[in-house]
């Protein structure tokens, strides 16, 4: 895994990164042995959350395909992105429409790396780096990069991000900031997990997962529907609504169960 560019107070090894862990979910590669670690652990207490992030990274594929081919999105804001795993978000979208453009927002250096490494040079797709938490700025770095008009209607993803945004730093006033910026007729998709159905048997490996995010670079706030819901406010969601991911328009031939526990939902601007 290069590391290139990147100075050694950037890149720490000694501490999971969620992109990393969740990458390893996935099977991919670009991960340390402390995310490999870390994500074990969480694995041997909840073996359910490969199906898991397997089954939002089919959201998001669902999603994005929904967007261009049904509703004619042709720019895309993927924000906090991870680490890029194919087919990604324009590989998805570009399928539909090549002309469709795309820019992948992270804030992490090490997806920085292997987001150039993998889109330079790829049309109508960009990187720029960028905090969720300081929304304004990805919003400015977008606008002078030049691929997206803010004139017309944009899908903005926020895939299992704002779980890793704690109450303290308001992630309903985010997504409201959000909503202010975007022209009508754009979209919002939003995956978000929960601690919905909890029952006594899967306390503890819950609390296993959120204590190994406690000790990772982002600790994990789980909410429930109403509040993953809220952060709709303004947007008209399309059916079937707030779901479980799995339930979200599944394929016909789908073998994921009905209930993840990760909602996801779309949202079009009124």
């Amino acid at each position: 895994m290069s590391e290139r560019g990147l100075t050694a107070d950037q890149i720490d090894t000694s501490v999971a990164h969620p992109a990393r862990m969740y990458d390893y979910y996935l099977g991919g590669r670009d991960n340390y042995e402390v995310d490999r670690e870390a994500a074990q652990r969480i694995i041997s207490a909840l073996p359910s959350i490969v199906a898991g992030a397997r089954a939002n990274r089919a959201f998001l594929h669902r999603a994005v395909r929904t967007l261009v081919a049904e509703h004619g999105v042709r720019q895309i804001i993927d924000i906090g992105t991870g680490i890029p795993t194919s087919p990604n978000t324009h590989e998805i979208a570009q399928s539909v429409d090549p002309a469709a453009r795309v820019v992948y927002v992270d804030n992490d250096p090490i997806v920085a790396v292997h987001a150039q490494a993998r889109l330079t040079g790829v049309g109508n797709t960009a990187f720029i780096p960028g905090d969720a938490r300081r929304l304004d700025e990805i919003l400015e770095r977008a606008r002078e990069h030049g691929q997206i008009d803010f004139g017309q209607p944009i899908g903005v993803l926020l895939v299992a991000l704002l779980h890793f945004v704690s109450d303290a730093e308001d992630p309903a006033g985010l997504v409201a900031r959000l909503y202010h910026a975007l022209p009508a007729g754009s979209y919002l998709v939003i995956s978000h997990a929960t601690r919905d159905r909890e029952t006594a048997e899967n306390f503890e490996p819950l609390a296993e997962l959120l204590d190994v995010y406690r000790h990772a670079t982002a600790s994990l706030t789980l909410r429930t529907h109403a509040q993953v819901l809220g952060f709709f406010e303004g947007f008209d969601l399309l059916e079937p609504g707030l779901v479980s991911v799995s339930s979200w328009r599944p394929a016909p031939d789908s073998t994921e169960p009905p209930w993840i526990g990760i909602y996801g939902g779309v949202g079009r601007k009124r």
